[in-house]
């Protein structure tokens, strides 16, 4: 991945944090590297779901979804995998499979 590329995801994520943190939830940036965390999630304290952040202006939603279910499961705790996407200029969007939403 180029380091402007994974520079602009962290920024996101961070973003994403920060406004996860304006409705009143305790989340952060996780870091993802060196097993240096045992949550794959992008962004923790959301509870019960696992947030797949992806900041791409054209995005495999399936492959991300996919990723999403993966590393949720990985996880153990049974958090519900969404994926929360954002093109530029544009506002974050959280796409959920069906079951899940029904959740």
């Amino acid at each position: 991945m180029a380091i402007n590329s994974r520079n602009k995801g962290a920024r996101f994520e961070r973003l994403l944090a920060s406004k996860l943190r304006e409705y009143g939830y305790d989340t952060r940036r996780t870091a993802q590297y060196c097993g240096n965390t045992g949550d794959a999630s992008d962004v923790v304290g959301l509870p019960y779901i696992h947030i797949e952040a992806k900041h791409v202006e054209r995005l495999n939603i399936y492959d991300a979804m996919a990723q999403a279910k993966r590393d949720a499961e990985a996880g153990g705790g049974g958090a519900l995998p969404a994926v929360f996407h954002k093109k530029n200029n544009c506002n974050i969007l959280v796409p959920l499979e069906l079951d899940s939403f029904m959740e």
